[in-house]
């Protein structure tokens, strides 16, 4: 199964994914972690689309995507969970991973790219600070083994 979690920059996606990591017993991909596939990108790229084709019928894999060009990696089997929050929430965990400090051109590219994953189909929407994450796991599991 391929558990693809998507959603912008710091809405919890990596927490989320680390904690269906267990529950799964999943490996978990972030962004561009195919690199690690192969030297060259395209080669990477194509190894890993590969490995999440076959995933659908066999090994679990979690794949946190936090930029749309990398949806089109996700088997269209793929499981699917948008974790959204709100913008001042987005902005103070990026604030955080920056020591504190976000700078006004940081602020400007985070309120442009808000909202950019929401059209985006999906099968559970985990809105960050009012789930229990365990719960959410708990409901992803039910909704996967129903299917």
């Amino acid at each position: 199964m391929v558990i693809g979690v998507i959603g912008e920059s710091c809405t919890g996606k990596s927490t989320l994914a680390d904690k269906m990591k267990c529950l799964f017993n999943a490996e978990v991909y972030t962004g561009k972690d195919y690199l690690r596939l192969a030297k060259n990108e395209a080669i990477a790229k194509k190894l890993f689309q590969k490995k999440l084709d076959e995933a659908v019928a066999g090994q679990n894999i979690i794949y946190v995507v936090s930029e749309k060009e990398h949806l089109s990696l996700l088997p269209e089997k793929a499981f699917r969970v948008l974790v959204t929050a709100d913008l001042d929430t987005i902005k103070e965990r990026f604030a955080q991973r920056m020591r504190g400090n976000l700078p006004a051109p940081v602020a400007v590219m985070l309120e442009r790219k808000h909202g950019c994953f929401d059209n985006e189909a999906h099968d559970i929407h985990v809105v960050s600070g009012q789930a229990d994450l365990d719960e959410v796991c708990v409901s992803v599991k039910s909704m996967i083994n129903a299917l």
